[in-house]
């Protein structure tokens, strides 16, 4: 599973939201500028959020959009599977001998569960401090 700029750009939407909560509307004009995104393509994402009642809209000279529910019950997973469709690995699943199915739902389920457990809050609140828990590898 590939997740496209839909779903990431999605996730960017709704973690500047989180991270602006409580403080009224947002504009999608703010959230592309601060991440260098275009605006007119941030437009025909909110849409399906929009709908999936994600977000909410508020119309006047001071409007934007605000989250639909609090941060620590929107989880990524949500956002995927509005703008991406199901979480799956690959097709037909059902269709593999059984070794490759079993490796295929154990992937899938992985994955589901990463992004079912990570809220928009736990986005929103992390800080890139320049540490990392990665290693540096030289070649």
């Amino acid at each position: 599973m590939k997740i496209s700029t839909k779903g990431r750009y999605g996730l960017t939407i709704m973690i500047e939201l989180a991270k602006k909560h409580g403080e009224g509307p947002i504009s999608l004009k703010s959230i592309a500028q601060t991440n260098d995104l275009s605006e007119h393509y941030l437009e025909q994402l909110i849409a399906p959020l929009r709908n999936a009642g994600l977000v909410k809209s508020v119309r006047g000279a001071y409007g934007g959009y605000i989250l639909g529910d609090l941060p620590s019950k929107i989880t990524a997973g949500d956002i995927i599977r509005v703008l991406e469709g199901p979480i799956s690995p690959v097709e037909g699943i059902e269709d593999e001998e059984p070794a490759k199915r079993e490796l295929w739902i154990r992937i899938r389920d992985a994955v589901k569960n990463v992004l079912d457990n990570t809220t928009i809050e736990d986005l929103a609140s992390h800080s890139d401090d320049g540490e990392s828990d990665a290693y540096m590898f030289y070649i």
